[in-house]
């Protein structure tokens, strides 16, 4: 769900307001329909609720940044109208907003409290909270932060540090001084998440993605070249992989080599999740690429319970299962079954079946099954009007079906060495094509959670989602990659800000949904961000100029954003 802002003529007068808006499928293709209208209430609408309310605490508390109460009797001087102006605008609603997150969550504390102030000018507490906090709002390098993003925006009077005193060495040295509270931050963040909203890590959803380096990265034992999720096979990489909750709330995460495979990573990032937060009774959930007979061995050996993918080619010893009837229909477009295990094992196999995903595949089956007839029409054409090695003819083929790998098992193909040359013919597996067409649109999970229904197996296994969407929003909203970093301590502690930054990001997005707004922070924080801090200046009839550093007042929409998150944006900033 997300928010569009509306506007509506009554009684002579434009009155804004937000609509929460719903996508959803239907036959004829998407569509959206509004599920609610929010607007401000009217001052007795919420003196009422408040009454009626009582005296109930608030889930999220607003830090005050400054002392409202026993305001000064406002003094009156005479101002010349002619000649007020407006200078030294700057960024104040991505700042502040991320420095509630952080307050909220206790996170400028807790530094504090792992890296005391010592004989530094600046505490090196807050020069990393000022990482993570521009890396929420605008990402970019340290040096850029140093030179121009730092002192553009409401920082040096919010965080009370002058821009001077904020240059890229300050900043290279706080992501040293940073790295070595990884874990203690990890551990704090999980127990105040789980209390703030109430949290269950009962179920961890485990992915691995990449990020690519430019550079050599010489000093960087990790960067590796390997398989590449960012279609960059030419720089060198590390993997990353992600512990979440159910709801994309991060648990922890590890760095691995840029070659590990995924699979590799299995034992480690559960054993190492193990001994930081207990084993509990929890189910962990990963994709098929994560499936190895040594990591089934291993989670079986230690009574842990898992959702896990099945490879594509499991669905061979299900082919009876396929062909009967008894499917449980649980959405739309999608049927499962349960399976007990060939192997007569404590396990269970979750068959899926979707209709879009099948209407898919055959339209893939199709393209490359047209593809691959075309160009082996287009190689025997050229082999009838020009004379080629059996050898050449059979490089060319197996190019053609390494492109089109989808439908290369549909064709078998011939090449024999004549008097004239090579020559090509091919005929059509139909025993593929019969068995292409059954399997179109299933797939296969395994588990040993022996007491679950077959419905609750695949909605545990489907918040993988939750996994790739938190690499989506680390990729193109806090742009992790690509990395500039060579040291490998350095590399490091980009990625802990990242994932502080991470942090804030779901932070915002939590409090989004309790406060019904929807399900799309970006939204919030893009419309908060337009709220700037201006320097106003009124000459006087005596010579003397009034200089006020005044918050811009936030529009209608913005207003009911603030008034839903419970944020009280403060009048003004203390010149």
């Amino acid at each position: 769900m997300f928010i569009r802002p509306c506007y509506r003529r009554k009684n002579g007068k434009r009155h804004a307001y937000w609509a929460l808006v719903e996508s959803y499928r239907t036959e004829r293709g998407p569509r959206q329909r509004t599920v609610a209208y929010l607007g401000l209430l009217k001052e007795s609408e919420r003196q009422g609720v408040k009454k009626v309310a009582g005296d109930t605490q608030p889930t999220f508390k607003q830090m005050h940044l400054f002392d409202t109460d026993n305001k000064p009797e406002p003094e009156w001087i005479e101002v010349d109208t002619a000649n007020v102006r407006v200078e030294n605008q700057v960024d104040f609603g991505g700042p502040w907003p991320a420095l509630q997150l952080i307050r909220i969550l206790g996170l400028d504390e807790l530094l504090e409290t792992v890296m005391p102030a010592g004989r530094e000018t600046v505490p090196w507490s807050k020069m990393a909270l000022i990482l993570a906090i521009c890396r929420l709002c605008n990402p970019s390098s340290e040096l850029h932060i140093a030179e121009h993003y730092y002192r553009h925006t409401a920082l040096p009077e919010l965080w009370g540090i002058p821009a001077e005193k904020v240059y890229d060495e300050r900043l290279y040295r706080a992501l040293d001084k940073l790295l070595p509270h990884k874990e203690s931050l990890e551990r704090y963040l999980k127990e105040r998440l789980g209390t703030l909203f109430d949290l269950k890590y009962d179920l961890l959803l485990y992915d691995v993605t990449s990020t690519y380096f430019e550079g050599e990265c010489g000093m960087n034992p990790k960067a590796r070249r390997g398989y590449s999720r960012d279609k960059r096979p030419d720089c060198k990489q590390v993997c990353i992989g992600l512990v979440v909750s159910k709801c994309g709330m991060p648990l922890g995460y590890e760095v691995f080599e840029g070659n590990r495979n995924d699979v590799k990573t299995w034992q480690e990032i559960v054993l190492t999740m193990e001994a930081r937060y207990g084993k509990a009774d929890r189910i962990w959930c990963g994709d098929r690429g994560m499936m190895s007979k040594e990591n089934l061995d291993f989670m079986q050996a230690g009574n842990r319970k898992y959702i896990i993918g099945a490879s594509k080619s499991s669905l061979k010893r299900f082919e009876r299962e396929l062909l009967a009837s008894d499917w449980q229909q649980i959405r739309e477009d999608l049927e499962v079954k349960l399976c007990p295990s060939p192997d007569a094992g404590e396990e269970l196999y979750i068959l899926c079946r979707s209709q879009d995903r099948r209407e898919k595949e055959r339209a893939m089956h199709q393209r490359f099954e047209q593809r691959i007839e075309t160009a082996l029409k287009k190689l025997q054409t050229g082999c009838e009007k020009r004379r080629y090695k059996k050898e050449t003819i059979d490089r060319k083929v197996g190019s053609i079906m390494a492109k089109n790998s989808r439908a290369a098992g549909l064709f078998e193909v011939e090449v024999k060495d004549t008097e004239t040359g090579a020559m090509i013919s091919w005929s059509k597996n139909e025993k593929w094509r019969l068995w292409a067409e059954l399997n179109e649109g299933c797939y296969l999970l395994r588990t040993n959670v022996m007491d679950w229904s077959a419905e609750d197996l695949w909605q545990a296994y489907i918040q993988l989602t939750e996994a790739e969407a938190a690499f989506r929003i680390h990729k193109s909203d806090l742009k992790i990659r690509p990395v500039w970093h060579q040291k490998e301590d350095r590399v490091l502690a980009h990625i802990l800000v990242c994932f502080l930054a991470y942090v804030l990001w779901k932070t915002l997005h939590q409090m989004t949904q309790a406060a019904g707004l929807g399900d799309e922070p970006r939204r919030i924080f893009e419309e908060l961000g337009k709220i700037s801090l201006v320097d106003v200046v009124l000459p006087t009839r005596k010579g003397v100029n009034i200089r006020r550093r005044c918050i811009r007042r936030p529009t209608v929409h913005q207003a009911i954003l603030l008034s839903r998150l419970r944020l009280d944006l403060p009048w003004q900033l203390k010149s």
